[in-house]
């Protein structure tokens, strides 16, 4: 029976919520000193002015989102009591003057759905790995898959290598993770004591931001299917296999048991990820609601050599949702067992993986099996949506890092994307190169990692020059074969893309002045990078 999770809050204004607390995001004045405040004053945050305001506001908690010591400005959660006038109270921080920017926190859900089927032998569900044709409960195409079996051929991942999974957690007590899961060599499990100093007490295995506290469980099994994709052991004669034979999954809850999250969970759990030493971001959620804030975590984590991965939502439109919708973020679409966009997911005739120009790639989605959240031995629990496409990329992304640490997330970015599989859906969908459905293609695992391989003498690195001549906009270049040039801007976009011819030659480049990665795709497989600034 197909039990349909799926809610519209994420939808509703702030208002619709019935008794849901008015939440602000605060952003201080740069240069606000800001003093300790004693534990159990619950709503201030140290700075006297804004204290006074929050208490006359009848703040009842407040929470400092990005950390200390990074040089990102404070940027807070305060909570009031619902019915509280949210604008008045957006104003009146305004014209407190140490406020740089004030926003309602918004709330956004997750972007899956499930269904419950008849056991049947676990790798063999997992079509999106390898996809003989044969898969029973959709109509499946051969070859429709990311071509994992060659591509563990080549690579199978590194434990030094951390994907952060902010969802709703996982089972934490499943035997199939093995000791995938990532835990803070800096914290002493139970001792009550905040040992690394980053302001979580005994978070040694990760955090409840929905919760606030250390032990962040799945309570409703989105975010253990999810990390099933990323992370279950392989080879072990269990349950499943994950896309990374190796990597380690850090689990973030900011989901709660109705599939809801609040903005600052999301962004909290976001720096939480970035200072904890991940190097993938995977977000399986979305919002209606722009948020500068969120973008300001996007960019702070490119900044560090952190990749964002995030799903495009289910609503079979062309309606943004955030974080996928954030400049530097690689926005994920989803696709069937015969490689077409997944319109309708199997839980609602009205859903369809969205679509829009800030999609990236597409991956398989709809029917992934994983994990249940409830106990260890069933394995008929499959989940269908853009978020089930996302952990595809994200794991594929940790693989990459893997092969090569020093890969920084644009070259992660371009890697992926120029090896996707183009024109493989419905032909008036998937036309040629990118479009608004597939974006650059459905994912292939393979072709990806055998950019540096050594599989072939092909695949060596390319030599690639180029030249800046900022007066007019043009750059000579000179590499050692034809292929296709990508210049990818500091968030992670891609902004130009052309083809070129072996030996020297000229690039007209209207670039806006910065600085940009470089990606040399040749024809025969072989790749080069350089990064150029552009005065």
């Amino acid at each position: 029976m197909i039990k349909p999770y799926a809610l519209l809050f994420a939808l509703l204004p702030l208002s619709a919520l019935g008794q849901a607390p008015v939440r602000l995001l605060v952003k201080l004045a740069p240069g606000t000193e800001i003093s300790p405040v004693p534990i159990t004053a619950k709503a201030m945050i140290g700075v006297a002015d804004v204290d006074r305001l929050s208490s006359s506001l009848a703040a009842r908690y407040a929470r400092r989102i990005t950390p200390r010591k990074s040089g990102v400005p404070a940027l807070y959660v305060i909570e009031f009591p619902p019915g509280t006038d949210a604008a008045a109270a957006m104003n009146a921080y305004r014209l407190s003057g140490r406020v740089a920017r004030v926003s309602l926190d918004a709330m956004g859900q997750g972007g899956g759905d499930r269904s419950f089927v008849p056991d049947d032998p676990h790798y063999d569900k997992q079509w999106g790995l390898k996809n003989d044709g044969t898969f029973a409960l959709s109509p499946a195409v051969a070859g429709a898959d990311i071509d994992m079996e060659s591509a563990w051929e080549i690579e199978q991942g590194s434990p030094d290598v951390t994907v952060a999974i902010i969802d709703s957690g996982v089972r934490m007590q499943h035997p199939d993770w093995d000791d995938r899961l990532w835990t803070n060599t800096d914290e002493i499990a139970g001792n009550s004591i905040d040992d690394d100093g980053n302001g979580f007490i005994d978070d040694w295995r990760g955090w409840d931001f929905a919760n606030n506290d250390n032990d962040p469980s799945d309570d409703q099994g989105h975010g253990t299917n999810v990390t099933t994709v990323v992370a279950a052991s392989g080879n072990n004669a269990l349950g499943f296999t994950g896309v990374d034979l190796n990597c380690k999954a850090m689990v973030l809850k900011a989901l709660n048991s109705a599939n809801q999250g609040w903005y600052s969970w999301w962004i909290d759990a976001m720096y939480y990820a970035i200072a904890n030493g991940a190097d993938v971001i995977s977000m399986s959620m979305g919002g209606t609601d722009a948020s500068p804030e969120m973008q300001d975590a996007v960019d702070y984590a490119v900044a560090n050599g952190v990749l964002v991965v995030a799903c495009m939502m289910n609503t079979n439109s062309n309606t943004p949702y955030f974080p996928a919708a954030l400049n530097g973020v690689m926005a994920v679409g989803a696709t069937e067992p015969n490689d077409s966009r997944a319109v309708p997911f199997n839980w609602s005739p009205t859903s369809g993986s969205n679509f829009g120009s800030h999609i990236s790639v597409c991956a398989p989605g709809a029917y992934i099996y994983g994990f249940s959240h409830a106990n260890d031995v069933a394995y008929t629990v499959y989940w269908s949506g853009t978020s089930q496409a996302t952990p595809h990329v994200s794991a594929l992304a940790a693989l990459l890092k893997s092969q090569q640490p020093s890969r920084t997330p644009a070259e992660i970015r371009s890697i992926i994307e120029s090896t996707a599989e183009d024109q493989v859906g419905d032909p008036l969908e998937d036309t040629p190169g990118w479009d608004q459905y597939h974006g650059h293609g459905r994912i292939n695992a393979f072709q990806a990692l055998a950019q540096f391989s050594g599989v072939s003498e092909a695949a060596r690195p390319l030599n690639l020059e180029l030249f800046p001549n900022p007066s007019r906009g043009e750059m000579n270049l000179r590499c050692s074969t034809q292929g296709t040039l990508t210049f990818i801007d500091g968030s992670g976009r891609e902004v130009l893309r052309q083809r070129v011819a072996a030996g020297a030659s000229s690039l007209r480049a209207e670039l806006s002045p910065g600085l940009y990665t470089a990606v040399l795709l040749g024809s025969e497989g072989q790749q080069g990078s350089l990064r150029v600034q552009i005065q």
